[in-house]
């Protein structure tokens, strides 16, 4: 069993919900958190914690080995955009324009996997999330007190094949339908916003299909929902949402559930 750790964290619940797990399971952890990304809260959750900018790869790097950490996960959202944005890009430091210039794009997996090989040129192994949070796995079945219906079953079985196509490419995890008609598709703004895009072309009860890439590296940007997610189906009059099981990450599972059924939502795993 690990006993330390170092965790690169991003924003949203999921770093949160591993420092947590790690800590309930006597794993110390040094956290790396990213400013404006990284919630405050992971101080109170882990043994140390160090604040970097955007792009400070380095520093990363010079803090993991001042720790002597061997083993390392990378969680939580990094709002991609920032790469365009002057003041952003300026924080960027030699070996983080390296990870970009030796990456064949800028897709979310070459990005991280390029970074990963980095990161071991230098002795340090990223590794899965699961080494915590296995239990968090969606199993199958419906999750919520109302089933699908029979037309949500359609869009949800027409909307899969979509889904699997576009992560496939790494273009995104998500799609929301209605009636057999696609929406929107995920892409760099995130689910939440594809969900608020499609429920003002579809006008409510639209179905949201979230999967794994087709060969998930569950290193990287594995699929998570919350009470987050919830949340936005609410304001975005969803009427469902479908996920994969043993591929995607459920936080607080007994606080989503109550909520989605609370909201009408049903949630089911395929």
């Amino acid at each position: 069993m690990i006993k330390r750790l170092g965790l690169i964290a991003g924003g949203g619940d999921f770093p949160l919900l591993f420092a947590r797990t790690a800590k309930d399971k006597g794993i110390s952890l040094i956290c790396i958190a990213i400013k404006d990304e990284a919630s405050p809260e992971l101080e109170k959750l882990v043994d140390k914690t160090y604040w970097i900018s955007f792009g400070e790869v380095k520093k990363a790097i010079d803090i993991l080995k001042k720790e002597k950490i061997k083993k390392a996960v990378m969680l939580g959202k990094i709002t991609k955009t920032r790469i365009f944005k002057e003041e952003d890009r300026s924080t960027i430091d030699d070996r983080g324009n390296l990870i970009l210039k030796l990456a064949k794009d800028k897709r979310d997996l070459t990005i991280f996997k390029t970074g990963a090989k980095l990161l071991r040129l230098y002795g340090i192994k990223i590794v899965s999330c699961l080494i915590c949070l296995r239990e968090n796995l969606a199993q199958k079945g419906c999750l919520t007190k109302r089933p699908p219906s029979s037309r949500e079953w359609e869009d949800i079985r027409f909307g899969y094949k979509i889904a699997k196509r576009l992560s496939g490419l790494d273009i995104g995890q998500a799609v929301v339908v209605k009636d057999k008609v696609v929406l929107s598709v995920e892409a760099i703004e995130g689910t939440d916003s594809a969900i608020k895009r499609a429920s003002i072309l579809g006008n409510g009860e639209v179905v949201v299909v979230k999967v794994a890439r087709p060969n998930q590296d569950m290193r990287f940007d594995v699929p998570v929902i919350g009470i987050h997610t919830i949340n936005s189906l609410k304001e975005g009059k969803a009427s469902c949402l479908a996920l994969e099981k043993n591929k995607t990450l459920i936080i607080n599972k007994e606080e989503l559930t109550k909520a989605a059924d609370e909201a009408g939502i049903s949630v089911v795993v395929i």
